[in-house]
């Protein structure tokens, strides 16, 4: 069983993406195509312990090497951040229900994983090009924010920007937007427009865990350099 992935190139040629569409949060962005699967590649073991919290880990481990089955024109926001930022021609709905809840599952564990790293990194980040130089409070409330002011609304919901930032009001936000993605599955929500639900459910996964491996990769805790 292979890895199905969609490779998405900027209409300028500048960046590309590559993603495994059945994985949300499994996503690797770089200056060409053939960079952005093999950087995609070498994430497979940093993308293990979200399977793992998943339950999938046994699954993902089965899975053999990466299959491009879409190679696609994404857009400008291909171009300038190396993301893919619509629905590929694999994410369809309305979606199965096993692979909604399997996709959700995925998510959490995603959550699940950006809490950990946020508990254990330095609050000071090492410098560099991502970010302009945020900290990790700042790269915190960054994807807080993003997520619940701006994803969650594409099915309804939203919790106020400070209120989200406290441990009961992440968990409140969390479990409102769950509860409406699967609302809008079920038809009870009003359609988006440019977005569908299995790209909702991926770019939460993929911001989630972007800003996770960054606070990763600029931790100034002693011994992870």
């Amino acid at each position: 069983m292979t890895v199905r992935v969609v490779l998405e190139r900027g209409p300028k040629g500048k960046r590309s993406v590559a993603f495994a569409v059945d994985w949300p949060g499994w996503s690797r962005g770089a200056k060409t195509p053939e960079l952005a699967l093999d950087v995609l590649e070498s994430y497979r073991p940093r993308y293990r312990p979200v399977a793992e919290r998943a339950g999938l880990a046994g699954e993902l481990d089965d899975t053999g090497p990466l299959e491009v089955v879409e190679d696609r024109i994404g857009n400008s926001s291909t171009d300038f951040w190396g993301i893919s930022f619509t629905p590929s021609g694999l994410e369809t709905e309305p979606m199965d229900d096993a692979e909604l809840e399997r996709k959700i599952t995925l998510v959490r564990a995603c959550w699940a994983y950006f809490d950990d790293v946020a508990a254990r990194v330095s609050p000071e980040m090492r410098r560099g090009p991502r970010g302009g130089g945020r900290d990790r409070d700042q790269i915190i409330g960054h994807t807080i924010r993003a997520e619940s002011q701006d994803m969650a609304k594409k099915v309804g919901v939203g919790v106020p920007d400070e209120r989200a930032l406290t441990p009961e009001g992440l968990r409140e936000h969390r479990e409102r937007y769950v509860a409406a993605m699967r609302a809008y599955h079920a038809g009870e929500v009003k359609r988006m427009r440019s977005w569908n639900l299995p790209f909702l459910l991926r770019h939460t996964g993929y911001h989630v865990m972007d800003h996770a491996w960054e606070m990763e990769d600029k931790d100034l805790t002693p011994g992870t350099g």
